[in-house]
């Protein structure tokens, strides 16, 4: 079990690049074609503790945010650190394919950011409905940013990345127990680029664009076909 709390300090000591992650996909999204345009609305797809609300207020407090996440006790912490913004967000304990099933949903967003989800999803049917569902809530034309870990391009690299994480982990001081780490590193489902380009094109988007990487994390802009 995550305890929420703690959530993003173990995350920043776990993941390169962790810190700018949030303000890079708000500042990305925040240019895009649709949710550039003033009191737009954007989707944040698991929402966590709030990292990803915390850059969008910060940067585009015009922007009408819905925030959804299956887990009770994440909504609340993110709650707790957003209660001035309180009237900015819609909040909803809820998936996104249950949120694609509400008609008024569908169709809706301008955009979306989705950070360390699909990750933790199987690839057998669960990736797919999960892309599948984003692109339902957006516009056409709208765009998601998606951030995940990633199987590497070329499997001889997978020993050394795994070291260089391990070793990036000592470096930033982590103290964790297995426990503690065991709902961050195991479980995950990461995929390949050529899996991960038939996912989304199969869910209704164009081919996903890297916009950023760090050792097996990499973030991506998809576009939602017309």
């Amino acid at each position: 079990m995550v305890n929420p709390a703690g959530y993003d300090h173990l995350q920043r000591q776990l993941i390169p690049g962790y810190g700018s992650l949030a303000r890079l996909g708000v500042a990305l999204l925040a240019v895009s074609p649709l949710a550039e345009a003033p009191g737009a609305e954007v989707l944040v797809a698991g929402c966590g503790t709030g990292a990803e609300l915390q850059e969008a207020v910060a940067q585009r407090p015009d922007w009408r945010l819905t925030a959804i996440d299956p887990s009770e006790a994440m909504l609340s912490e993110a709650r707790s650190r957003l209660e001035d913004a309180a009237g900015s967000i819609h909040w909803r304990q809820s998936t996104a394919e249950a949120l694609a099933g509400d008609p008024s949903c569908q169709d809706r967003f301008a955009g979306a950011l989705s950070v360390l989800v699909l990750q933790s999803l199987p690839d057998d049917g669960s990736k797919l409905g999960f892309l599948t569902a984003l692109a339902r809530s957006l516009k056409p034309g709208g765009q998601l940013v998606l951030v995940d870990l990633m199987q590497p391009s070329l499997p001889s690299l997978q020993e050394q990345l795994t070291a260089a994480w391990l070793a990036f982990q000592r470096a930033s001081g982590l103290k964790a127990s297995a426990a503690d780490l065991a709902p961050f590193t195991h479980g995950l489902n990461p995929v390949g680029l050529a899996r991960l380009t038939s996912l989304v094109n199969a869910a209704g988007f164009g081919d996903p664009a890297r916009v950023f990487q760090a050792l097996g994390y990499e973030g991506f802009l998809l576009q939602r076909r017309g």
